[in-house]
Protein backbone atom coordinates (compact mmCIF):
# COMPACT_ATOMS: atom_id res chain seq x y z
CA UNK A 1 0.00 0.00 0.00
CA UNK A 2 1.05 3.15 -0.85
CA UNK A 3 2.02 5.75 2.27
CA UNK A 4 -0.45 8.61 2.46
CA UNK A 5 1.08 12.14 3.13
CA UNK A 6 -1.18 11.62 6.75
CA UNK A 7 0.84 8.65 7.87
CA UNK A 8 3.73 10.40 6.56
CA UNK A 9 3.25 12.54 9.13
CA UNK A 10 2.14 10.64 11.91
CA UNK A 11 5.81 8.98 11.84
CA UNK A 12 7.08 12.72 11.30
CA UNK A 13 5.80 13.54 14.73
CA UNK A 14 6.83 10.22 16.44
CA UNK A 15 9.62 10.13 18.82
CA UNK A 16 11.70 8.49 17.04
CA UNK A 17 14.43 10.78 15.67
CA UNK A 18 14.46 9.05 12.35
CA UNK A 19 12.01 7.89 9.15
CA UNK A 20 12.31 4.85 7.30
CA UNK A 21 12.88 5.67 3.32
CA UNK A 22 14.20 3.66 0.61
CA UNK A 23 16.56 4.09 -2.51
CA UNK A 24 14.95 4.07 -5.72
CA UNK A 25 16.00 0.72 -6.57
CA UNK A 26 17.73 2.37 -10.52
CA UNK A 27 20.88 1.20 -9.79
CA UNK A 28 20.41 -2.20 -7.79
CA UNK A 29 17.93 -3.64 -5.12
CA UNK A 30 16.17 -1.20 -3.29
CA UNK A 31 17.96 -0.51 0.30
CA UNK A 32 15.47 0.60 3.78
CA UNK A 33 17.77 3.04 4.77
CA UNK A 34 17.02 5.51 8.10
CA UNK A 35 16.68 8.94 7.48
CA UNK A 36 17.40 11.41 10.83
CA UNK A 37 14.63 13.89 10.73
CA UNK A 38 17.63 16.94 11.92
CA UNK A 39 19.17 16.17 8.64
CA UNK A 40 15.81 16.66 6.41
CA UNK A 41 14.84 19.66 8.27
CA UNK A 42 18.29 20.81 7.30
CA UNK A 43 17.33 20.20 3.60
CA UNK A 44 13.86 21.56 3.56
CA UNK A 45 15.19 24.73 5.10
CA UNK A 46 17.77 25.27 2.61
CA UNK A 47 15.54 24.63 -0.38
CA UNK A 48 13.16 26.88 1.50
CA UNK A 49 15.36 29.69 1.53
CA UNK A 50 16.44 29.36 -2.18
CA UNK A 51 13.12 29.60 -3.58
CA UNK A 52 12.07 32.04 -0.90
CA UNK A 53 9.21 29.95 0.31
CA UNK A 54 7.70 31.25 3.77
CA UNK A 55 4.64 30.86 5.56
CA UNK A 56 2.36 32.15 3.24
CA UNK A 57 3.43 30.04 0.42
CA UNK A 58 1.37 26.96 -1.59
CA UNK A 59 3.30 24.27 -2.40
CA UNK A 60 1.72 21.17 -4.66
CA UNK A 61 2.90 17.21 -4.42
CA UNK A 62 2.07 15.20 -7.05
CA UNK A 63 4.58 12.50 -5.89
CA UNK A 64 4.01 9.96 -3.49
CA UNK A 65 5.28 10.25 0.05
CA UNK A 66 6.50 7.01 -0.56
CA UNK A 67 9.84 8.56 -2.07
CA UNK A 68 12.17 11.33 -0.76
CA UNK A 69 10.89 14.09 -3.03
CA UNK A 70 7.76 13.54 -1.83
CA UNK A 71 8.70 13.12 2.19
CA UNK A 72 10.85 15.98 1.52
CA UNK A 73 8.02 18.05 0.30
CA UNK A 74 5.82 17.86 3.41
CA UNK A 75 8.49 18.56 5.46
CA UNK A 76 9.48 21.92 3.26
CA UNK A 77 5.21 22.54 4.07
CA UNK A 78 5.84 21.76 8.05
CA UNK A 79 9.53 23.81 8.18
CA UNK A 80 8.03 26.78 7.37
CA UNK A 81 3.95 26.16 8.16
CA UNK A 82 2.66 26.98 4.78
CA UNK A 83 -0.38 25.60 2.76
CA UNK A 84 0.66 21.98 1.20
CA UNK A 85 -1.79 20.53 -1.51
CA UNK A 86 -1.64 17.20 -2.20
CA UNK A 87 -2.73 16.26 -5.96
CA UNK A 88 -3.38 12.73 -7.62
CA UNK A 89 -0.41 11.21 -8.78
CA UNK A 90 -0.04 11.23 -12.74
CA UNK A 91 1.21 12.38 -15.53
CA UNK A 92 -0.89 14.47 -16.36
CA UNK A 93 -1.32 17.05 -13.88
CA UNK A 94 -4.12 18.75 -12.51
CA UNK A 95 -3.27 22.52 -12.19
CA UNK A 96 -6.89 23.51 -12.20
CA UNK A 97 -6.87 22.19 -8.66
CA UNK A 98 -4.91 24.56 -7.25
CA UNK A 99 -6.69 27.46 -5.71
CA UNK A 100 -3.87 30.01 -6.89
CA UNK A 101 -0.54 29.65 -8.49
CA UNK A 102 1.95 27.23 -7.07
CA UNK A 103 5.27 28.29 -5.36
CA UNK A 104 7.14 25.23 -5.84
CA UNK A 105 5.93 22.19 -8.15
CA UNK A 106 8.40 19.31 -7.70
CA UNK A 107 7.95 16.54 -11.08
CA UNK A 108 9.95 13.77 -12.18
CA UNK A 109 10.27 14.32 -16.39
CA UNK A 110 7.44 11.97 -17.47
CA UNK A 111 4.91 15.07 -16.20
CA UNK A 112 6.58 17.57 -17.97
CA UNK A 113 4.94 16.89 -21.46
CA UNK A 114 1.19 17.58 -19.99
CA UNK A 115 2.60 20.77 -17.69
CA UNK A 116 4.41 22.60 -21.04
CA UNK A 117 1.48 21.28 -23.31
CA UNK A 118 -0.98 23.89 -21.13
CA UNK A 119 -1.23 27.35 -22.19
CA UNK A 120 -1.27 28.81 -18.33
CA UNK A 121 0.90 27.24 -17.46
CA UNK A 122 3.69 29.98 -16.99
CA UNK A 123 0.52 31.69 -14.67
CA UNK A 124 0.20 28.43 -12.44
CA UNK A 125 3.70 27.24 -11.51
CA UNK A 126 6.34 30.02 -10.00
CA UNK A 127 8.84 27.29 -9.51
CA UNK A 128 9.30 23.78 -11.09
CA UNK A 129 11.45 21.75 -9.64
CA UNK A 130 12.89 18.43 -11.85
CA UNK A 131 14.35 15.19 -10.57
CA UNK A 132 13.60 11.33 -10.38
CA UNK A 133 15.44 10.75 -13.81
CA UNK A 134 17.49 12.08 -16.69
CA UNK A 135 15.41 14.97 -18.50
CA UNK A 136 15.85 14.62 -22.35
CA UNK A 137 16.92 17.82 -24.45
CA UNK A 138 13.77 17.98 -25.87
CA UNK A 139 11.82 18.62 -22.73
CA UNK A 140 14.57 20.50 -21.55
CA UNK A 141 13.73 23.40 -24.58
CA UNK A 142 10.28 22.98 -24.38
CA UNK A 143 10.22 23.75 -20.34
CA UNK A 144 12.55 26.69 -21.07
CA UNK A 145 10.03 27.92 -23.86
CA UNK A 146 7.36 28.21 -20.94
CA UNK A 147 9.33 31.17 -18.74
CA UNK A 148 8.95 28.98 -15.89
CA UNK A 149 11.66 29.44 -13.52
CA UNK A 150 12.46 25.03 -13.64
CA UNK A 151 15.69 23.34 -11.94
CA UNK A 152 17.11 20.17 -12.37
CA UNK A 153 17.60 18.78 -9.00
CA UNK A 154 21.11 16.71 -7.97
CA UNK A 155 20.37 14.20 -5.12
CA UNK A 156 19.54 10.89 -3.76
CA UNK A 157 17.95 9.53 -0.79
CA UNK A 158 20.91 9.40 1.41
CA UNK A 159 21.31 13.19 1.06
CA UNK A 160 17.75 13.79 2.08
CA UNK A 161 16.74 15.06 -1.61
CA UNK A 162 18.68 16.95 -3.84
CA UNK A 163 22.73 18.58 -2.27
CA UNK A 164 22.63 20.51 -6.21
CA UNK A 165 20.85 22.46 -8.30
CA UNK A 166 20.87 23.37 -12.16
CA UNK A 167 18.40 25.97 -14.03
CA UNK A 168 17.34 24.93 -17.00
CA UNK A 169 18.23 27.24 -19.52
CA UNK A 170 17.64 24.66 -22.93
CA UNK A 171 20.24 25.58 -24.75
CA UNK A 172 21.43 22.54 -25.32
CA UNK A 173 24.82 22.78 -23.23
CA UNK A 174 25.80 20.52 -20.15
CA UNK A 175 24.04 21.63 -16.83
CA UNK A 176 25.55 23.30 -14.35
CA UNK A 177 24.65 21.85 -10.80
CA UNK A 178 25.51 24.38 -7.89
CA UNK A 179 26.09 23.17 -4.43
CA UNK A 180 22.90 24.21 -1.74
CA UNK A 181 24.05 26.40 1.35
CA UNK A 182 27.11 24.80 3.17
CA UNK A 183 27.61 21.98 0.65
CA UNK A 184 30.76 21.45 -1.25
CA UNK A 185 32.24 19.13 -3.93
CA UNK A 186 35.17 16.88 -4.93
CA UNK A 187 36.18 14.02 -6.76
CA UNK A 188 37.50 10.59 -6.21
CA UNK A 189 40.58 8.39 -7.95
CA UNK A 190 37.23 7.50 -9.94
CA UNK A 191 36.20 11.12 -10.59
CA UNK A 192 33.16 10.27 -9.23
CA UNK A 193 31.47 13.13 -6.76
CA UNK A 194 31.77 13.51 -2.93
CA UNK A 195 29.95 15.12 -1.35
CA UNK A 196 31.25 17.30 1.41
CA UNK A 197 28.43 18.15 3.65
CA UNK A 198 29.80 18.70 7.77
CA UNK A 199 26.34 19.87 8.96
CA UNK A 200 24.83 16.53 7.98
CA UNK A 201 25.04 13.56 10.06
CA UNK A 202 26.86 11.53 6.66
CA UNK A 203 29.53 14.20 6.59
CA UNK A 204 30.90 13.08 3.50
CA UNK A 205 29.10 10.86 1.11
CA UNK A 206 31.30 9.24 -1.97
CA UNK A 207 28.69 8.67 -5.04
CA UNK A 208 29.16 6.25 -8.35
CA UNK A 209 28.38 9.67 -10.35
CA UNK A 210 31.27 10.35 -13.07
CA UNK A 211 31.61 14.07 -12.94
CA UNK A 212 33.72 17.19 -14.59
CA UNK A 213 34.35 18.91 -11.34
CA UNK A 214 34.24 23.22 -12.55
CA UNK A 215 35.44 24.26 -8.90
CA UNK A 216 34.27 22.81 -5.01
CA UNK A 217 30.62 24.22 -5.95
CA UNK A 218 29.86 23.34 -9.41
CA UNK A 219 30.12 20.53 -11.93
CA UNK A 220 28.96 19.17 -14.69
CA UNK A 221 26.91 15.13 -14.42
CA UNK A 222 28.54 12.49 -17.06
CA UNK A 223 26.84 9.77 -16.17
CA UNK A 224 27.04 6.51 -13.76
CA UNK A 225 30.20 4.97 -13.08
CA UNK A 226 28.21 1.77 -12.91
CA UNK A 227 27.16 2.49 -16.58
CA UNK A 228 30.69 3.16 -18.37
CA UNK A 229 31.57 1.62 -21.13
CA UNK A 230 34.77 0.46 -22.08
CA UNK A 231 34.48 -0.37 -25.78
CA UNK A 232 37.89 -1.38 -27.41
CA UNK A 233 39.91 1.05 -24.44
CA UNK A 234 37.45 3.90 -25.57
CA UNK A 235 35.73 4.84 -22.58
CA UNK A 236 31.65 5.64 -23.11
CA UNK A 237 29.41 7.63 -20.96
CA UNK A 238 25.85 6.26 -22.03
CA UNK A 239 24.04 9.14 -20.44
CA UNK A 240 25.95 11.62 -22.40
CA UNK A 241 25.83 9.81 -25.81
CA UNK A 242 21.75 9.52 -25.19
CA UNK A 243 21.55 13.25 -24.92
CA UNK A 244 23.42 13.34 -28.66
CA UNK A 245 20.76 10.13 -30.11
CA UNK A 246 17.87 11.97 -28.92
CA UNK A 247 17.01 13.92 -31.82
CA UNK A 248 17.32 11.08 -33.78
CA UNK A 249 15.01 8.99 -31.82
CA UNK A 250 12.56 11.49 -30.34
CA UNK A 251 8.95 10.29 -29.03
CA UNK A 252 10.65 6.74 -28.45
CA UNK A 253 12.42 5.40 -24.99
CA UNK A 254 15.58 4.20 -25.47
CA UNK A 255 19.16 4.22 -23.30
CA UNK A 256 22.82 2.73 -24.59
CA UNK A 257 24.26 -0.44 -22.22
CA UNK A 258 27.33 -2.67 -23.01
CA UNK A 259 27.18 -6.21 -23.68
CA UNK A 260 30.30 -8.45 -24.10
CA UNK A 261 31.90 -8.85 -27.15
CA UNK A 262 34.90 -10.74 -28.28
CA UNK A 263 36.20 -8.15 -30.62
CA UNK A 264 35.50 -5.02 -28.64
CA UNK A 265 35.62 -6.50 -25.10
CA UNK A 266 31.92 -4.84 -24.85
CA UNK A 267 29.95 -3.38 -27.59
CA UNK A 268 28.03 -0.35 -27.09
CA UNK A 269 24.46 -1.44 -27.94
CA UNK A 270 21.70 0.71 -28.09
CA UNK A 271 18.12 -0.84 -26.93
CA UNK A 272 14.82 0.64 -28.00
CA UNK A 273 11.15 0.41 -26.25
CA UNK A 274 8.53 -0.55 -28.89
CA UNK A 275 7.81 -1.48 -32.60
CA UNK A 276 11.21 -3.19 -34.52
CA UNK A 277 12.12 -0.35 -36.95
CA UNK A 278 14.71 -1.01 -39.48
CA UNK A 279 18.65 -0.61 -37.16
CA UNK A 280 20.45 0.60 -40.74
CA UNK A 281 18.05 3.63 -40.69
CA UNK A 282 18.74 4.53 -37.51
CA UNK A 283 22.70 4.68 -37.75
CA UNK A 284 22.27 6.39 -41.33
CA UNK A 285 20.32 8.72 -39.19
CA UNK A 286 22.81 9.42 -36.11
CA UNK A 287 25.89 9.56 -38.90
CA UNK A 288 23.61 12.32 -40.36
CA UNK A 289 23.84 14.44 -37.09
CA UNK A 290 27.55 13.85 -37.14
CA UNK A 291 27.55 10.89 -34.56
CA UNK A 292 30.23 8.19 -36.04
CA UNK A 293 33.47 5.85 -34.88
CA UNK A 294 33.03 4.04 -31.32
CA UNK A 295 29.46 6.71 -30.29
CA UNK A 296 27.94 4.70 -32.99
CA UNK A 297 26.18 1.80 -31.35
CA UNK A 298 27.85 -1.86 -32.32
CA UNK A 299 24.19 -3.42 -32.43
CA UNK A 300 20.32 -2.06 -32.17
CA UNK A 301 18.15 -4.28 -29.78
CA UNK A 302 13.84 -3.48 -29.28
CA UNK A 303 12.09 -4.12 -26.74
CA UNK A 304 8.49 -4.13 -26.06
CA UNK A 305 8.53 -2.77 -22.88
CA UNK A 306 10.78 -1.41 -20.69
CA UNK A 307 11.09 -2.74 -17.10
CA UNK A 308 10.50 0.04 -14.60
CA UNK A 309 11.15 0.43 -10.87
CA UNK A 310 8.33 1.45 -8.81
CA UNK A 311 9.00 5.08 -9.24
CA UNK A 312 9.30 4.98 -13.30
CA UNK A 313 12.76 4.72 -13.33
CA UNK A 314 14.00 2.58 -16.45
CA UNK A 315 15.71 -0.38 -15.63
CA UNK A 316 18.83 -1.10 -17.94
CA UNK A 317 19.44 -4.58 -18.51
Amino acid sequence: MALTVKEFLEEWNSPEPYVIAHTSGSTGKPKEIRLLKEDMWLSARATNRFFGIGSQSLLALPLSPDYIAGKMMIVRACEVGCQLMELPVSNVIDLDMLPRAVDLLPVVPSQVDALVARCDFPDKVRNLLVGGSALSPERASAIAATGVKAYLGYGMTETCSHVALSEISGDGKPAVYRAMPGISFSVDNRACLVVEAPHFSFRRLVTNDVVELLDSRTFHWKGRFDNVINSGGIKLFPEELEKLYAPVLAGRNFYLIGRPDTKWGTALVLVVEGEKEDAGNIIRRLEDIGISGPRLPRRIEFIQEFPRTASGKIRRL
